[in-house]
């Protein structure tokens, strides 16, 4: 009940931004701040992701009165945050295209420690942009694969194919700094 209050709350507070209402857009900033936040500093870094998130907030108040299903809300503020970041990742010269891998067998899973979680994090931000792009959307920001299919213009299907090999990447990372 609590989750269906929210999302009612939160589809409200939208259709308040929608009209202009600057209280309801703080909220809203406030609501998903720290995540957008920290999905791009997990894609460009501490001090490009701080310029970034500032863009992603002035594109999303200019962008919600053309939003026409509040529900759609996550997934879009989302795909505003990568296109920002992805536009500054190509300013820099990193590429942002998937690149095509070879798929290992599968490790053997074991414990996992709170030093092995540091380990994946720092594995994580060594991974080629588009394998990390994927992983946090799916594995940080908990989003569905739908949403992320609407985030990075892809059917689902083809997020499905980028989040199999960005693992199969991940684990191969972890497997050559001796952490699986």
């Amino acid at each position: 009940m609590t989750d269906d209050l929210d999302r009612l709350y939160e589809r409200v507070l939208l259709l308040r931004c929608q009209t202009g209402d600057g209280s309801a857009f703080a909220e809203l900033v406030a609501r998903y701040q720290a995540r957008l936040g920290g999905y791009l500093r997990r894609l460009l870094g501490e001090a490009a992701a701080t310029d970034a998130l500032q863009d992603v907030w002035l594109a999303v108040w200019r962008g919600l009165p053309g939003l026409r299903d509040p529900a759609a809300f996550p997934a879009w503020a989302f795909r505003v945050a990568r296109d920002r970041a992805f536009r500054e990742l190509r300013r820099q010269g990193v590429p942002t295209v998937p690149a095509d891998e070879s798929i290992p067998e599968a490790a053997a899973d074991d414990d996992f420690t709170a030093e092995d979680a540091a380990e994946v994090r720092a594995a994580l931000a060594r991974l080629p942009v588009d394998h990390r792009d994927v992983l946090l959307l799916r594995f940080i920001e908990g989003l569905s694969y739908d949403e992320i299919a609407a985030v990075v213009g892809k059917p689902v299907g083809t997020v499905r194919s980028r989040i199999h090999y960005a693992k199969e990447a991940m684990r191969r990372q972890l497997e050559r700094e001796g952490t699986r």
